[in-house]
């Protein structure tokens, strides 16, 4: 446990080489989950937690941490294993960060952090019960973890309205577009889902993919059946984190691409908003935006396509 403390702040900087670190921990069994220390702040034991009256069955209450009041959400019974189950003295909170909100989540034991390329984090198998709410898996010392949607748990427990009203659309701009491309790359199915409510009324053309490498290898068949991608594809809209290939690794490929190197994109993540603007500038996006703000991605859209018809803004 000491060892995880000492090392979570000081590891929360790797990335943009399509890299990552997962901090391990175990939810009231032998079963190996995980989740990336990008998104955590702090690990340490259950402190006292006080009720809260009418929240949502997961969260056990909330506690003070450096001053703050932190929502502990039971991440066992949010993924529907049920109520962990381990006395308070084996249990801990991992203390996270997700769009500029801190939220705890309660866990049994924290085992340790480890270092791993993306290729070997690999997108879910299909099927039902918890897979539902993986975003990949991987193999660690020949046994599985299982590597959490945590962005899905945060919506069940605080659903997003992503819904736009109609003048939040500028009409003539948008028939200019009809039909085009834009392309929306995400591991996360609730993410994918909300990026398409605010899109689709759009009526640009929305292609998805699940992870970097897929969408490298869709702007590769499309560079080699001859299509205009300069003239069809209004932009790229990517997460940061996804299994196989990163969103940072992936705008690396198209930036060294000489067809491809023109294309809009744009970072699209929860994590924390002063490290994306950072591995913006490094790896060439083209901006970045925080994840589940429906009017800033709906006018950064308008804003790129008015930019690709009439040129930049004086």
């Amino acid at each position: 446990m000491t060892g995880v403390l000492s090392t979570v702040d000081a590891r929360t900087q790797l990335g943009g080489q399509n890299r990552l670190e997962l901090l391990l921990f175990h939810l009231g069994g032998s079963q190996y989950f995980a989740i990336n220390v990008f998104k955590v702040q702090e690990v340490m034991r259950l402190p006292h937690l006080t009720k809260l009256p009418d929240c949502h069955p997961t969260v056990r209450g909330v506690c003070h941490v450096r001053g703050h009041s932190v929502p502990v959400v039971d991440l066992r019974q949010a993924i529907r294993m049920g109520k962990l189950g381990v006395d308070d003295e084996e249990a801990n909170i991992i203390v996270t960060e997700y769009n500029m909100t801190v939220q705890a989540f309660l866990v049994g034991g924290v085992d340790r952090i480890v270092n791993m390329n993306w290729s070997e984090i690999l997108p879910p198998p299909g099927g039902a019960g918890r897979q539902h709410y993986l975003t990949a898996i991987t193999r660690i010392d020949d046994r599985i973890v299982e590597i959490i949607d945590v962005e899905k748990v945060l919506a069940e427990i605080s659903p997003y309205n992503m819904q736009l009203e109609d003048d939040a659309f500028d009409r003539p701009l948008l028939d200019r577009v009809a039909g085009k491309k834009i392309l929306i790359v995400d591991d996360s199915s609730v993410a994918l889902g909300q990026m398409k409510q605010v899109l689709n009324p759009m009526g640009l053309e929305v292609i998805e993919a699940h992870n970097g490498l897929e969408a490298y290898q869709l702007l590769m068949h499309w560079k080699a059946e001859g299509m205009n991608i300069d003239e069809e594809l209004v932009m790229v809209i990517t997460d940061a984190e996804m299994p196989e290939m990163d969103g940072y690794m992936l705008t690396t490929e198209i930036r060294r691409d000489p067809e491809l190197k023109d294309i809009h994109v744009v970072l699209h993540t929860s994590l924390s908003g002063n490290f994306n603007k950072a591995m913006v500038e490094k790896v060439g996006c083209n901006g970045f935006l925080s994840k589940f703000k429906p009017h800033s991605l709906a006018e950064e859209v308008q804003r790129i396509i008015r930019e690709k018809l009439d040129g930049p803004s004086a």
